[in-house]
């Protein structure tokens, strides 16, 4: 059987692995860039987070965009399975916190290199870089080959799409593949950022911009029903634009998936409220902020923060204290004081929208599932036509999730089924 892959990311690789195995399948991996695996490279802030360490079972717990449809390809390649390619090709792996599984050596080009020497055990894999596919060419609803971009025609009796979504668009995920499934009578479903950061008050923002805070507590809500979306504890990060960091890029999973969101955004009814000192409760923090105050007493207000806050946030928690910043601090009042505590315990921000999806970590939406075939990756409108990885309406949270669709889908997608 003649495969052809087009995409050289995981997905596109570990489908190549998996039809390699038959040996009388030749397998033609097309890549557009000039290497394999360029997202890959980026993926862990460049440390390859390369799965998680959980039980199968619940991964799909961890993937809000239909995680049911792949409960096959799971059962098929498995975190376990992942772990054992890499160190079977030399790189021994590590877990750290929240179940996540790096390499040793904290580098995502040992991770590739490994996927590569996995490649070239294989004679029956001819890997093509620098082409494009245009065009997938059918004949009563099969398959027959692609056209690429130098309009150069390469026949196929299978063909994979492992072209990944839109986010990322400089490693070559610039949605092209969604093109091709589309003109084949497949639906595509709304493509959205997913683990993207957030559009947030920007007045706020901008004054505390690189501003990283760690361990708190983070909620988003809708005030329009009073109804808690999110919540997490961890790192948040300012920006120019809004927030980032680990809490928010995970909230954004859930958030754009609610109801009514776009509304809801339009009419300022999405909150972010951070609880900058989560290990107190509000009257430990009271007494934290007397102790404060006894020791700066003869202070101006402005100057008594610096123990308790960053830097960059004490011009703005002052502002929205609506303390004079000039007031000693043995002069202020135990409703000021309160008012102080509030803002602390929950420091609000207002939620605007969500950043382009090139700078999600992953695509939400892509092909739809209803049309394609969970136990294979075979597509249902078209005969040989199969998907995987980020092409597909599939997406995940961070810790090592999305990487695995991309294998397990990958390695259903290349079986010979």
């Amino acid at each position: 059987m003649k495969i052809v892959i087009i995409g050289g990311g995981p997905a596109g690789i570990m489908s190549a692995i998996s039809a390699a195995k038959e040996k009388e399948n030749n397998i033609i991996l097309i890549e557009k860039n000039k290497s394999l695996g360029k997202k890959l490279l980026i993926t862990g802030k460049g440390r390859c987070n390369i799965t998680s360490s959980i039980e199968m079972e619940d991964f799909i717990k961890n993937i809000p965009g239909n995680g049911k449809f792949l409960y096959s390809a799971f059962q098929n390649f498995t975190n376990k399975d992942i772990i054992k390619l890499i160190e079977n090709n030399g790189i021994k792996v590590k877990e750290e916190r929240g179940n996540r599984i790096f390499p040793v050596t904290d580098n995502a080009q040992d991770v590739l290199n490994c996927f590569i020497k996995e490649l070239k055990k294989y004679k029956n894999i001819e890997i093509k870089f620098g082409e494009k596919a245009k065009r997938i060419i059918t004949s009563d609803n099969k398959v027959k080959g692609i056209l690429l971009s130098s309009n150069k025609i390469i026949d196929a009796d299978k063909i994979i799409l492992a072209t990944g979504g839109k986010s990322y668009p400089m490693t070559g995920s610039d949605g092209e593949g969604y093109k091709m499934a589309e003109e084949l009578g497949h639906s595509i479903e709304n493509i959205k950022g997913s683990l993207v950061p957030l559009v947030a008050d920007k007045f706020l923002c901008q004054s505390m911009q690189g501003l990283s805070l760690k361990n708190v507590k983070m909620e988003i809500k809708d005030i329009e029903k009073n109804k808690k979306i999110y919540e997490d504890f961890g790192e948040l990060l300012f920006t120019h634009f809004g927030v980032s960091g680990p809490t928010v890029l995970s909230s954004s999973a859930h958030i754009l998936r609610y109801k009514d969101i776009d509304r809801l955004l339009s009419q300022n009814k999405i909150k972010l409220f951070i609880d900058l000192k989560p290990a107190l409760s509000e009257e430990e923090l009271d007494k934290r902020i007397l102790r404060d105050f006894e020791e700066f007493k003869n202070k101006e207000f402005k100057n008594s923060l610096d123990k308790l806050l960053p830097k960059k946030m004490i011009d703005v928690v002052i502002r929205l204290s609506g303390i004079n910043e000039f007031k000693r601090v043995n002069e202020i009042t135990k409703e000021e004081r309160q008012k102080l505590i509030k803002i602390l315990k929950k420091f609000e921000i207002n939620i605007e929208g969500f950043r382009p999806v090139e700078e999600a970590i992953v695509t939400a939406g892509g092909v739809s599932i209803k049309e394609i075939n969970p136990k294979t990756m075979e597509s249902k409108i078209v005969s040989g036509l199969y998907f995987a990885g980020e092409i597909i309406d599939v997406d995940a949270y961070t810790g090592g999730f999305n990487l695995q669709i991309a294998y397990s889908t990958g390695f259903t997608a290349g079986l010979n089924k």
